[in-house]
């Protein structure tokens, strides 16, 4: 730990010295708490990272892309809904294969709270009220297990996916807890591998370093971009070379129709040996507010709705449909030797956004003030900014009724909300029940994960059957 003058004069250097402005007033037990923060906190870097994100926000205000932009070649790109039953059927079993040889593993980026939607535990322990009761970590362990169970019938070899789970600070204790509280939903613990995302400090528009306690400086997660030191600093990349692990599934937490593991998309970028890849859905409008995935100067990268101009969103080719449509959904494909690539040369390089928020402060008097208007800046890293260092890109376009529904609003929104994702969930299992034979007469028809991962397996327990009131369809063994 670095001593209280050390500490004075580095930030003296860097200008962030009111950070120290009530070191007077605190006792013992807090100076050493306060000197132990600082002293994690590298200052140079973090006044170097605030500049460089302040001047390519600045910059990308005053800049469209439009005239950079390209769609996505046309090699590099496949639709599921284009694809013959057969081209499915090969990517599958292919993904199946790599399953059972123990060269998949997921890594689900799990460090949101879940303040938008009304509570302050995370994202993962929410439950959206299906008939079952399950949370979205319940669901997503449990499409593990059954995945787990088809690659060992499809091949005969039982092959373990481990489950990476990157928290941060707020919710790495209540996810720890919650998940060994459920048994981990069936899974082995030691295949669950929970590890914490970076913090950075937050800023008042002019760059001061924002206290939310007299003795603690303001700090946020580093966006879902700090996977990739995460990675490192925490062991994982060895921990994935070590099980044999080749391929990746990375996702958000909040995706309620995610497919896990997902053995078509891990089958397709295998056979396009593809270092990365992204699932895509159709944009359902030009104005819809999601960045999409194209080639800028050459290279592939997520372009925000903000930053194209409107006739550019509406663009439309010679079968009408938009030119770029290929909305970015947070699904990622990566092999590990693309991670350890990423992690060794190019993190550092990743660029730096800003994100303007109402952040809590403690100001001049020692009082803490709670903006009702944003007044701070969080510097996030975004997950799919290393698409530009790839070698081999692809993208899988998927239909969005079958893998997206996400949870980012409270139900008051009427929009990506726990609402909107249950009757997304519910409508889906709908659709498996009635093309297995079955006839669902109500909305409230939920079918587990143990059961069916994608509707396979459903026809024995619902040919022929009605169903009229509120079911959960479990495993008959259940």
């Amino acid at each position: 730990m670095q001593s209280i003058d050390e500490i004075r004069r580095r930030l003296k250097n860097q200008n962030q010295e009111h950070i120290l402005r009530f070191w007077d007033e605190l006792d013992d037990d807090k100076r050493d708490k306060f000197l132990r923060q600082l002293s994690t906190i590298h200052i140079e870097k973090v006044n170097d990272l605030f500049e460089r994100a302040d001047s390519s926000f600045k910059q990308l205000e005053k800049t469209y892309l439009d005239e950079k932009m390209k769609p996505i070649p046309p090699s590099q790109f496949q639709s599921e809904e284009s694809c013959s039953p057969k081209t499915l059927e090969t990517y599958r079993n292919l993904g199946l294969e790599e399953i059972s040889n123990g060269h998949v593993g997921v890594l689900l980026m799990a460090g949101g709270q879940g303040t938008r939607l009304g509570v302050s535990y995370p994202k993962g322990m929410y439950s959206v009220q299906l008939p079952s009761g399950k949370t979205l970590f319940q669901i997503q362990a449990e499409r593990i297990r059954r995945l787990q169970t088809l690659a060992k019938e499809r091949t005969g070899e039982s092959g373990r996916i481990p489950w990476y789970i990157m928290t941060s600070g707020p919710t790495d204790k209540a996810t720890l807890k919650f998940l060994a509280a459920n048994k981990y939903f069936g899974l082995d613990p030691d295949d669950v591998v929970i590890f914490k995302q970076g913090l950075l400090p937050c800023f008042d528009f002019d760059g001061k370093i924002l206290l939310d306690e007299k003795d603690s400086v303001a700090l946020a997660p580093d966006g879902n971009g700090g996977i990739y030191r995460a990675l490192s600093q925490n062991g994982i990349l060895d921990d994935m070379e070590k099980r044999g692990v080749k391929y990746i599934h990375v996702h958000s937490v909040d995706n309620i129709l995610v497919k896990v593991a997902d053995p078509v998309f891990i089958g397709y970028c295998k056979s396009k040996e593809a270092d990365c890849g992204a699932k895509v859905v159709k944009k359902n409008s030009p104005t819809e507010a999601v960045g999409v995935v194209c080639l800028v100067d050459g290279r592939f990268q997520v372009v925000e709705y903000s930053e194209i101009t409107e006739n550019t969103a509406k663009l439309t080719d010679n079968k009408g449909d938009l030119v770029f449509s290929a909305g970015n959904i947070c699904n990622h494909f990566f092999t590990v030797d693309f991670l350890k690539e990423i992690a060794k040369n190019h993190e550092e390089k990743l660029k730096l956004h800003v994100a303007k928020k109402k952040i809590p402060y403690i100001n001049d008097d020692g009082d803490l003030i709670k903006p009702q208007k944003p007044q701070g800046i969080k510097i996030e890293k975004f997950v799919f900014d290393v698409f530009e260092f790839t070698k081999k890109f692809v993208t899988w376009e998927v239909p969005r009724k079958s893998e997206f529904s996400a949870m980012k609003n409270a139900d008051s929104e009427k929009k990506d909300c726990p609402a909107t994702a249950r009757s997304d969930l519910l409508a889906l299992h709908k659709s498996y029940i009635e093309k297995a034979g079955g006839v669902v007469k109500c909305d409230q028809v939920e079918i587990s994960p143990l059961l069916s991962y994608d509707g396979e397996n459903l026809e024995k327990r619902v040919k022929g059957k009605v169903f009229n009131s509120e079911t959960v369809l479990d495993p008959e063994e259940a």
